[in-house]
């Protein structure tokens, strides 16, 4: 990992997306002045109708022509059910057309107020502006019954990619980094014998290699692994870091170009040797930043050094971040956390 802040006493902090402010220029604005130079991409936000990660997507996909309802999906700990949806008779997936999702406009929208803020020493000069999207996967499963899920991905897959080009089209590449955000891979589907036995381990892997390939090889591209933050509980507990290192090894592996940044979750409750031993098994390309999420509002600074010298027994060139989005917060709480971040940041 490539981080000069360590050598300072000090680590870099990652934001993964989401900040439940009023605007993309009032988490900017926040973010700036709270953690300056320790930030090196700043997200705005996902606010407005993406404060809920993919749950606006469910309009994208109700207004699409050759659908209808083939059920509901409830999601443990999410709080509302999925309306699914599959392919009506004589309908082929490749008839579907799904119109904008979205993703697109939001980044250039946010981009132009990055640009105002960062003009006004607002934004430290050198800070990316981040885009955070969802696998394919992820919004595919979430909406649509499992034997529409590998039949329609191809479809979605293609329109999301052409959003996320249309976003490297606009923007200039020294200002951009683009995030992907794999959770339900994880919290829905490998940690779920059900949902397993239907996908594939190299299957997620190669899909999600897809999605860091799309990415131009001059704009940086980050990998957020996480297991869902509903109550600020994950909807599945992972065991330890295994089968998240394994698919950043396979992905590594299996992209052809390098991951810029890799994220993992830390639960608040884990501090213990047994958790953090498979990241002795990461291999990680040397340009790849690893970041751990060891920032937890509830027990503050004092569980973050537990969580700090648990992980430093085992790797010792990492950033800080929470870990999950902080958008389901109450607003109030963003001045705390992120001075939380900092606080820990400067620990070293």
């Amino acid at each position: 990992m490539s981080n000069s802040l360590v050598s300072e006493g000090k680590r870099p902090v990652l934001l993964l997306g989401s900040v439940p402010l009023g605007s993309a220029r009032a988490v900017f604005e926040a973010v700036g002045s709270s953690l300056g130079g320790l930030v090196r991409r700043i997200p705005d936000g996902e606010t407005g109708p993406r404060w809920n990660w993919i749950v606006w997507q469910g309009d994208v996909i109700k207004a699409t022509k050759g659908l209808e309802t083939g059920g509901t999906r409830e999601i443990p700990g999410v709080g509302r059910r999925f309306e699914l949806k599959r392919l009506k008779s004589g309908v082929r997936p490749n008839d579907l057309e799904f119109g904008p999702l979205g993703y697109s406009k939001a980044a250039l929208d946010s981009y132009q107020t990055f640009v105002q803020l960062r003009a006004n020493g607002k934004i430290p000069a050198g800070a990316r502006f981040q885009v955070s999207l969802p696998t394919p996967i992820a919004v595919v499963w979430s909406f649509f019954v499992r034997e529409a899920v590998r039949p329609i991905l191809p479809v979605y897959e293609a329109k999301l990619f052409q959003e996320a080009d249309e976003i490297a089209r606009t923007i200039p590449h020294e200002d951009l980094a683009i995030q992907w955000d794999v959770a339900v891979e994880f919290a829905c589907i490998l940690e779920v014998p059900d949902e397993a036995k239907f996908y594939g381990t190299e299957e997620l892997i190669s899909a999600i290699a897809r999605c860091v390939d799309r990415v131009p090889s001059d704009v940086e591209a980050g990998v957020h692994f996480c297991y869902g933050d509903p109550g600020h509980k994950h909807l599945v507990e992972p065991k330890d870091t295994g089968l998240m290192v394994e698919l950043a090894n396979g992905v590594t592996a299996g992209s052809g170009r390098p991951i810029t940044w890799l994220h993992l979750p830390v639960p608040r409750n884990r501090d213990d040797d047994p958790y953090f031993a498979p990241l002795r098994s990461l291999r990680l390309k040397p340009e790849t930043e690893l970041y751990l999420g060891l920032v937890h509002r509830t027990d503050g600074i004092e569980g973050a050094k537990r969580r700090l010298a648990a992980t430093k027994r085992v790797v010792s060139e990492f950033g800080i971040a929470t870990e999950c989005g902080l958008g389901r917060r109450p607003p109030e709480t963003i001045p705390e956390l992120l001075t939380l971040h900092r606080e820990i940041a400067l620990l070293g």
